[in-house]
């Protein structure tokens, strides 16, 4: 049976069995794992996750794949949109999340899942480089935005490696590469946290005090005091804030 990659489902499928070692080692894979994969597609992840690990809860949208992916007494297919479906109620609940992450979702569904997803401790995902890049990105540079702060202020990097076009199928145009990371602590009212950092880059281009207003997080005037008590000039822009100035800047807005 043949059944091409969908475009808009971000799909491209792993065809070259080599790169599964360098995620095998990133992400530390051991016997007693259960592993989350979203995006499972014609399953070569999947069986290989399958044979080293307790169980791999897999989440798939596409149900064209159904032939591909193996029937296993430790795989669960859950089929369904990822960022829809109740991943926190999986049982058993998943300690690991690995995947090839289908380029359209990868961002926000590493992103939901650092408080979504609480039993989730460790990562190893393959996205586009760029996103990549972005998640652990430094201040003051253009990768640098909303995704990295939320991602560096729960969790620290643990490995890295850059992987060729020429492991899927279809080729896509961009480069990828695997990034592991693991869970440190979730910072007290994380809800609020996030809202401030995706408000403050909500208009990266202006300062803090008119971004925060813009978004309807904080009247100018409020963010104006915060910054004061963090020390930063009322011209700051968000870029420039290390991620954990902005835990004082929630704090102080709160």
């Amino acid at each position: 049976m043949t059944v091409g990659p969908k475009k808009e489902l971000g799909q491209h499928f792993l065809v070259d069995e080599n790169i599964l070692r360098v995620i095998e080692r990133l992400a530390v894979l051991a016997p007693d794992d259960v592993v989350l994969e979203i995006g499972p597609g014609r399953g070569i992840l999947t069986r290989f996750l399958a044979q080293r690990v307790a169980f791999v809860h897999a989440v798939e949208i596409d149900r064209t794949l159904e032939p591909f992916l193996p029937d296993l007494e430790n795989l669960h297919v859950h089929w369904g949109d990822a960022l829809a479906l109740d991943l926190s109620a999986l049982e058993p609940p998943p300690r690991k999340l690995v995947s090839n992450l289908p380029y359209n979702v990868a961002t926000p569904i590493v992103v939901e899942s650092l408080d979504g997803l609480p039993s989730i401790a460790e990562w190893c995902v393959m996205v586009q480089r760029e996103v990549a890049d972005r998640f652990f990105a430094r201040p003051r540079t253009k990768e640098y935005g909303a995704v990295s702060v939320l991602v560096q202020l729960a969790t620290e990097r643990t490995g890295r490696h850059p992987v060729s076009r020429e492991v899927f199928r279809p080729r896509p145009n961009v480069d990828s590469a695997l990034v592991a990371f693991r869970r440190t602590e979730l910072p007290p009212g994380w809800k609020r946290v996030k809202r401030v950092v995706e408000g403050s880059f909500a208009h990266r281009r202006k300062t803090l005090p008119n971004s925060l207003e813009l978004a309807g997080v904080a009247e100018r005037s409020r963010v104006e005091e915060a910054l004061a008590t963090l020390g930063r000039e009322l011209t700051s822009r968000a870029e420039e804030l290390e991620p954990h100035e902005f835990l004082g800047l929630a704090d102080a807005l709160a």
